[in-house]
């Protein structure tokens, strides 16, 4: 259902309540994960896109204005500046270390949760509606089918060996027999200058609802393993 577009006091607190109900069912998937944009950040967003929609609604006079003249209203450029503006709250989530890009997800998330305020601001209540059933259903259901497709995983290890430098070459050489690709980092000797530590990027194909605890079990054997750190993959 369209509701018009010079909205009465009615209508806008339908539309606030359903972008705080869209962007609070949102935000809590995010939030009970542990990522950065949680329930009162993407309420915020999705509320200001809303709000900037209704602003832009009551400003907008209908009165003998013909279907054509509204291309060329200046008061659009509000919700395409909010669109903007969390362009910039989005490029401050993602952030890059090495190879490794982190908050990906999240940018999009306060996109399209900027998208759903604009949509429920504007009066188009069942587009908003079916747009946060599909958010949901992406970063939720879409979420437990993609912890069982292998992908990529990444690891820091470290562990203890002689200083004599062999177990450099031969950690690699060791977990390419499991699949596992191991990539040197830096080395630290020990107070006693007869052992040091070795820290090694890892990275293996896995279904990421599958622990490593094999993984682990296999250097912990040959090795004496003092950390092994799972690091987060490109997209969350």
């Amino acid at each position: 259902m369209n509701m018009p577009l010079t909205p009465t006091w009615t209508d806008i607190a339908i539309r606030l309540a359903l972008t705080l109900l869209a962007g609070g069912i949102i935000g809590f998937n995010r939030g009970v994960r542990g990522h950065a944009a949680g329930l009162r950040t993407t309420i915020l967003v999705a509320l200001a896109a809303s709000v900037a929609m209704i602003q832009a609604n009551i400003l907008l006079p209908l009165e003998g204005k013909t279907s054509g003249s509204f291309a060329v209203m200046d008061l659009m450029r509000l919700p395409l500046g909010i669109l903007t503006g969390v362009g910039f709250i989005g490029g401050g989530a993602i952030l890059r270390r090495g190879d490794l890009v982190t908050g990906v997800t999240t940018a999009a998330t306060l996109w399209v949760v900027t998208v759903i305020g604009l949509c429920l601001g504007g009066g188009q209540l069942v587009l908003g509606c079916v747009a946060t059933v599909l958010t949901v259903a992406t970063l939720w259901v879409l979420k437990q089918v993609e912890r069982k497709v292998p992908h990529e995983q990444r690891a820091e290890i470290v562990v203890m060996a002689a200083a004599d430098g062999k177990a450099a070459q031969e950690i690699p050489q060791l977990l390419s027999s499991r699949h596992c690709r191991a990539r040197f980092l830096r080395q630290r000797r020990s107070a006693d200058s007869k052992r040091a530590e070795y820290c090694f990027e890892l990275a293996w194909k896995g279904p990421e609802a599958d622990p490593p605890g094999d993984l682990i079990e296999f250097i912990n054997a040959r090795y004496v393993l003092t950390q092994f750190e799972l690091t987060p993959d490109g997209g969350r």
